[in-house]
């Protein structure tokens, strides 16, 4: 990830995806200030905070209180040009048989897909502990570029879920 800040404000970073080494993508022009939430999110929804406590288990357990919905979606500002790709996290609940106890168990992760420029996909299946790990890299990271300004200084309520889209 490389970080920009083209207009001044330290949320308004892009970040420049690479895979192995080589440049990937360009998405999510202006996207700190929601990583910085969503980071914030996370660790709230494994404390047991918000609708979270619904799920015994914290690596179920995401912001937000919809099963299955989207934490975020960055894309490339324009189609034509320089850049390109995109990159997204859904959640998921997947059902998973527990044959010592005869029964199904419920679970949710974190569907992170990154789409390159030339149409080739990956994807990550993340607990909450390791999406946490995954968003405070790159806030760090985006924080580092930046010298050390304060990414959440725009903070708002609905930290990471659908009430901050």
């Amino acid at each position: 990830m490389a970080c920009t800040d083209s207009v001044g404000a330290p949320y308004e970073i892009t970040l420049e995806l690479h895979r192995d080494g080589a440049p990937y993508g360009s998405v999510g022009e202006r996207c700190g200030w929601q990583l910085a939430r969503l980071a914030r999110g996370v660790d709230e929804a494994r404390r047991g905070g918000g609708a979270a406590t619904r799920w015994a288990d914290p690596d179920d357990r995401f912001p937000g209180g919809e099963p299955d919905s989207e934490l975020f979606s960055f894309r490339y500002r324009t189609r034509a040009g320089r850049g390109g790709g995109e990159l997204s996290c859904q959640l998921r609940t997947i059902p998973m048989w527990q044959p010592a106890q005869g029964e199904w168990r419920l679970t949710r992760r974190a569907y992170v897909e990154a789409w390159g420029v030339t149409g080739v996909g990956m994807r990550a299946v993340l607990t909450s502990a390791e999406l946490s790990v995954f968003v405070r890299g790159l806030v760090n990271e985006a924080e580092g570029c930046l010298e050390g300004r304060d990414l959440a200084r725009n903070a708002g309520d609905g930290a990471g879920t659908g009430d901050s889209r």
